[in-house]
């Protein structure tokens, strides 16, 4: 059983940035994707250079920034849990209570977006109260275990797939009422398909173990302190660095360029997860071993420091802003607005979350959800 190491946790900033850098590549994605409308192929608006800036993309962002996402939601739960630990108190019951608000932020933002990620990041965050009560030795075997996509395996090896034939039943409710029904029918059509769509993307994607493992990952890092710039912290990061690199560069050799990714033939469903998280730790090791090495580019990164401290605001602001310019019941854009003038559009929406959020974090330390969450999430603690 896990016990606290007595140790402080002081705010690590490269995290907030690094979690700025994953709010901004969502919203980028979003975009690029018309918010999962699509259709930016047939959009009268578009340039023949498009489907190559989609596949760059779609390397550098699809997968990887909900990873790094999901990687820093599990440090963030270590950090809250050892400083209660540290004070003789058990974090468990807050933070279901805690799972709890997330949830219901989630479901006010599938009002406007059927592809959130706010839910399922609460129902399986439950899990993370009974995994940071285990040994580290064990929580680092559970985590392999999930990251290395078991239930791919399991299908290579049996022949068995999951039933995953209903997900376009959803898909196919939801995209005619957000692209031409009103603001209540495609609010209607998200909250009555979008959680089950996602869900079935999710088992597809191989993204539930995945996600959990990430979870389980920033646990790991946290309790090994390894964003603090420790002892042999920045070793360990130029190791993992040069590992994932030469497995991207691997990938790369051996995959095959489809539809913006890369694939690997009739192991495609376990490899491209695995490859997948390579890029993201080479991002994440990547930026953090500069954050340490360079102070200017620690320097140029502390401005966005504020925009990850304010996450939760952001995506759903981002959806808001996003819904409202592509979907029918808003502009319409998704009609005429080709991959790069949507990803152009998607810079225009993190600029202008920028701005408005460095006002606010000139009077407030927290985002405004961030400040509503932390509140509910302490209600009659004292």
């Amino acid at each position: 059983m896990y016990k606290t190491k007595g140790l402080k946790n002081s705010r690590i900033e490269v995290a907030d940035a690094l979690r700025g850098i994953a709010v901004m590549g969502i919203v980028l994605y979003h975009s690029v994707e018309h918010f999962n409308l699509g259709t930016a192929g047939s959009a009268s608006l578009s340039f023949p250079f498009d489907g190559t800036v989609f596949n760059i993309l779609t390397v550098l962002l699809s997968g990887k920034m909900y990873g790094i996402f999901a990687l820093l939601f599990g440090l963030s739960f270590f950090i809250q849990r050892d400083n209660q630990a540290q004070k003789g108190k058990d974090f468990s019951l807050r933070f279901a209570w805690r799972m709890v608000l997330l949830f219901g932020f989630g479901v006010i933002n599938m009002v406007f977006y059927n592809g959130d990620i706010l839910t399922f990041y609460a129902l399986l965050g439950l899990l993370m109260i009974p995994a940071g009560y285990l040994s580290t030795p064990v929580l680092w075997g559970l985590t392999i275990f999930l990251l290395i996509q078991p239930v791919e395996i399991y299908s290579l090896i049996t022949g068995w797939k999951p039933d995953i034939s209903p997900m376009m039943k959803y898909y196919g409710a939801l995209g005619p009422a957000n692209a031409e029904g009103t603001f209540l029918e495609s609010a209607s059509a998200s909250l009555k398909n979008g959680f089950l769509a996602s869900w079935y993307w999710f088992i597809w994607k191989g993204r539930v173990t995945q996600t959990l493992g990430l979870f389980f990952l920033g646990i790991l890092f946290g309790r090994h302190r390894l964003f603090y710039n420790e002892g042999n912290h920045l070793k360990i990061w130029r190791i993992i660095f040069c590992v994932v690199t030469l497995i991207i560069a691997a990938g790369v050799a051996f995959g095959q360029w489809s539809h913006g990714d890369v694939t690997f033939g009739k192991i495609n469903s376990l490899l491209r997860p695995l490859f997948n998280l390579a890029i993201l730790l080479f991002i994440v090791s990547g930026v953090t071993l500069l954050w340490y090495r360079f102070a200017g580019f620690r320097k140029s990164l502390s401005h966005i420091c504020f925009f990850g401290r304010m996450s939760l605001t952001n995506y759903l602001m981002s959806s808001i802003i996003g819904c409202t310019i592509f979907y029918g019941w808003g502009l319409a854009m998704y009609k005429y607005l080709g991959v790069t003038l949507s990803l152009l559009t998607g810079i225009g929406i993190v600029v202008l979350q920028i701005v408005l959020l460095y006002q606010w974090s000139k009077h407030h330390k927290r985002g405004p959800l961030e400040t509503i969450w932390r509140k509910l999430t302490w209600l009659g603690s004292e």
